[in-house]
């Protein structure tokens, strides 16, 4: 029960990130810009801190030093290859107009929705193998969710959506990681090694989103204080991680 409880909390905690989008009516765009920065250089931290210091040990500790957990790890950095694909091909690369509005609004919401579906069973299958472990992830997502869910709701705002319309829509988005995590809560018991191999796998996508999709984010900006507060909050990141480990 206990599971199941962190677990539900965990992902409704991980679907209210999706009304963060208010706060990009509430700053300036210079403003926001360097706010969502900051918080990349956080997320890019928490995520490789969460898969170095969490996930992969714990795989290497339950799969063995076989080529197992490596070839799961590659497994999930291809996955996320293949996911990123899906969700840039959402948009279509249409310009914006009145009748190309709306198809760009709903590939956004679909591909969120898929998105939202994996973090949920990621986040059920982590607390199947361990409470420290789930909690650890959720963190580490809710890190990334957070600048992603400010862009999607922009993507949405420039569909032609009211702001009321857009929150609540890349809300009931969002309340699909609640399916997933239930997903792998009622499926992976009756799977063998379901969430000890979810742990390498989300490992190599953690570290596929923090290198391929965060860092290159943070190269735009080459001023000498930026990089100095960028490379500070990764640290932080990893620190945050680091001591999470005396919960184990």
């Amino acid at each position: 029960m206990d599971v199941w409880a962190y677990s539900i909390v965990s992902v409704i905690l991980v679907s209210a990130i999706s009304l963060v989008g208010i706060l990009s009516l509430l700053s300036r765009g210079d403003r926001l810009k360097k706010i969502a920065l900051l918080l990349v250089s956080f997320a890019v931290g928490g995520l490789f801190g969460d898969a170095f210091i969490h996930l992969l040990p714990e795989s290497f500790e339950q799969l063995g030093t076989s080529l197992t957990t490596p070839l799961y790890v590659m497994l999930g950095l291809l996955l996320f290859f293949v996911l990123e694909k899906f969700l840039r091909w959402r948009h279509c690369h249409i310009s914006a107009s009145e009748e190309h509005l709306h198809p760009v609004v709903t590939m956004n919401l679909v591909g969120d929705a898929v998105h939202n579906l994996v973090d949920g069973m990621i986040i059920g299958a982590t607390y199947i193998v361990s409470i420290p472990i789930g909690i650890t992830t959720t963190l580490a997502i809710v890190l990334h969710e957070i600048p992603q869910e400010m862009g999607d709701f922009g993507i949405l705002i420039h569909g032609g959506l009211s702001i009321k319309k857009a929150l609540i829509f890349n809300y009931f988005s969002a309340l699909i990681a609640i399916l997933g995590a239930i997903l792998s809560l009622v499926i992976g018991p009756h799977i063998e090694d379901y969430a000890i191999s979810l742990l390498p796998i989300t490992a190599g996508g953690f570290i596929y989103i923090a290198g391929a999709d965060l860092i290159p984010e943070l190269q735009h900006d080459v001023k000498v204080t930026t990089s100095l507060w960028q490379f500070a909050l990764i640290l932080f990141g990893v620190g945050i991680m680091a001591l999470l480990i005396l919960l184990e």
